[in-house]
């Protein structure tokens, strides 16, 4: 009786309605918030219960560059020069191809964004590329147009808002372009912003304004319509302690935050402060030597990866004083390994991959404790997961790869609360699947080691 009560539990939620939602761009929206609040199917309950659907094949490896989930389509960047763009629904078998390719021309890191049926996309032969969201008929589809850039976009995912394409390059310089093109195969930029290093932070906006995160140690504000000249410089910089690589600013309730390599998340107020240099409001410390990952805001509360391998999750609005500890950290497997993906909030839930070849999920209040250890873990088959998590429609999607396959080593994998593991009709119940499915995860102290401990007081600056 009480199987039969786990069996119908369990199927009944693998069949709750879902309104479909779309995650559009990198970090789900142009402030980057990572947070989506219209998720209602996995939460803290049933996340351990997630399991791998399916997995999209690439040509090469997946490397920083994110899904975006709009309608029934999914796309993604590959280090092979092209965008993959795979249906939702899978394809009926365990691995599935593309339902179409982009030609972009170069090294894919970046993420793809979707806006009113176009979807842009950087790559390192200094070229923002603009397709068809829907696709051109054929199996591999060339841009509609094309940015010509003076440098090439790594990390930097385009961001669209008020008409405008924005997107950082290699040669030191945010770039804007028109969303609709210029009637040409080939666009020169509406103006671009000039910092003093590369930028491989994506760019967000917020209320007219853009912001940018440079290696020359400080985010920037510029204009989001320009300044009327082919050069504009910033509404006001605020400076970091150290580079700022592929951390991009989060702007919630007029903040902005920003990781720096120098272990710390800075937040700023994003309207400024009336002078052309601004300080950060706080900064937030972390037990690692950087922070690349981009910072969710949810609740309340931001989370970020480090270095360290370990998710911090702190006060948004702060603690009083100029540097602030965290609330709690999300530990792992006790491997040593970065984290940079940047964490995805929905339902009570926080994802984020781990270079351990790991998705983790972490209860998004964190457990009463100062460690905390993941509620799930879902494997990859590459230990390089800096591709950050999309999160919609009860379904988990993130890159990464398949380092056994010579081929085709490039993969998007798909989580969910799949049907096809457990069909309570043709479901045969064994000892060994009750004790997969229902023995406790690791308790805290098998997850950390050592690392119970209060946290460790360090003076700005130190390791």
């Amino acid at each position: 009786m009480r199987l039969r009560a786990i069996v119908l539990i369990l199927s009944t939620i693998l069949t709750l309605p879902v309104s479909a939602t779309d995650w559009p761009m990198f970090h789900l929206k142009r402030t980057h918030t990572g947070f989506n609040p219209l998720e209602t199917v996995i939460d803290r309950n049933n996340v351990q219960f997630l399991s791998r659907s399916w997995v999209g094949i690439a040509g090469d490896i997946i490397d920083f560059s994110s899904p975006a989930v709009v309608g029934t389509s999914i796309y993604l960047g590959s280090t092979d020069g092209n965008l993959y763009v795979f249906d939702t629904a899978g394809c009926g078998a365990d691995e599935c191809f593309a339902v179409w390719t982009g030609n972009a021309g170069g090294s894919v890191y970046s993420s793809p964004a979707v806006a009113n049926g176009v979807v842009y996309v950087g790559s390192n032969n200094h070229t923002l590329s603009a397709f068809s969201a829907a696709g051109c008929g054929q199996a591999s589809c060339q841009p509609l147009w094309t940015g010509t850039l003076g440098g090439a976009i790594l990390q930097s995912s385009p961001v669209v808002a008020g008409g405008m394409v924005f997107v950082g390059s290699f040669d030191n310089n945010l770039y804007a372009f028109k969303a609709k093109g210029c009637g040409k195969n080939s666009c020169a930029p509406v103006w671009k912003g000039k910092t003093n290093d590369h930028i491989e932070s994506s760019p967000a906006v917020w209320k007219g304004v853009v912001f940018v995160g440079s290696n020359d140690q400080n985010l920037y504000a510029f204009s989001a319509s320009g300044c009327g000249a082919a050069i504009c410089s910033p509404l006001w910089i605020g400076p970091t302690g150290a580079p700022i690589f592929e951390s991009s600013p989060t702007v919630v309730n007029g903040v902005v935050y920003i990781g720096a390599f120098d272990s710390k998340v800075y937040a700023f107020q994003a309207a400024g402060c009336g002078n052309p240099v601004c300080n950060p409001l706080w900064t937030g410390i972390t037990q690692s030597l950087y922070v690349d990952s981009t910072p969710a805001v949810a609740h309340g509360t931001l989370y970020v990866g480090s270095g360290d391998g370990f998710l911090y999750a702190f006060r948004a609005a702060g603690c009083g004083q100029p540097n602030c500890p965290p609330k709690w950290i999300g530990v792992g497997d006790g491997a040593v390994a970065a984290i940079l993906s940047s964490p995805a909030v929905a339902n009570g839930v926080v994802y984020v991959g781990k270079n351990t070849n790991e998705v983790l999920a972490y209860s998004a209040s964190g457990c009463g404790q100062f460690t905390c250890a993941p509620l799930w873990s879902g494997l990859t088959q590459d230990s390089i997961v800096s591709s950050s998590p999309a999160l919609v429609n009860g379904t988990l999607y993130i890159g990464s790869s398949n380092k056994n396959d010579g081929v085709h080593p490039g993969r998007l994998y798909v989580f969910n609360l799949s049907v096809r593991r457990l069909d309570p009709i043709n479901f045969s119940v064994t000892k060994d699947w009750l004790e997969e499915t229902f023995t406790p995860r690791m308790t805290r102290a098998d997850a950390c080691g050592d690392c119970l401990r209060a946290p460790i007081a360090r003076t700005p600056g130190s390791q």
